[in-house]
């Protein structure tokens, strides 16, 4: 299934669904960031997905880095909480989605890097590459503060 980001576009559609997702800040021992470009808008993001009913959280970090790149991790810290209502995403079911995204540290403890049905691509990119990839808005501020080592987590402020 197709889908559209919308980040502060006044002519987005409106929100009728929010569901809880996660996303994965990983780096390897050489200082690279998994990565993978999406099938569903063919843009550069950092691994992540919506949980599942009987998942804690945590778990849904694990399963979708797994899924989505074959590398397995473990869980370390929040890095922020993304919950921007300017931040829309619209599915070709109707499905029109508030963000509403926690992104955690996760650390590669093992498996082999490859694509699945969500990622067409699957990479250890290098951060001097980061600039030229095609990465929306919502997923850079989500690298930036990985990169930034925030005491504490981020949080999207009150409008």
């Amino acid at each position: 299934m197709a889908r559209t980001d919308y980040y502060q576009d006044p002519n987005a559609p409106e929100a009728n669904s929010i569901v809880s997702a996660v996303t994965a800040f990983v780096l390897n021992g050489d200082g690279q960031l998994l990565m993978i470009r999406r099938t569903d808008n063919d843009l550069y993001a950092i691994p992540g997905g919506g949980q599942e009913i009987g998942e804690s959280i945590a778990d849904t970090v694990i399963r979708e880095v797994r899924e989505e790149t074959g590398i397995k991790v473990t869980v370390d810290e929040v890095i922020g909480i993304y919950t921007d209502p300017q931040h829309v995403i619209e599915f070709t079911d109707g499905e029109v989605r508030q963000e509403f995204s926690i992104c955690f540290r996760a650390t590669p403890i093992g498996g082999q890097l490859r694509t699945s049905s969500e990622s067409k691509e699957a990479l250890w990119a290098n951060p001097e590459e980061l600039e030229s990839l095609n990465i929306s808005d919502s997923i850079r501020l989500r690298i930036s503060h990985g990169f930034e080592r925030r005491r504490k987590p981020y949080f999207t402020p009150a409008s």
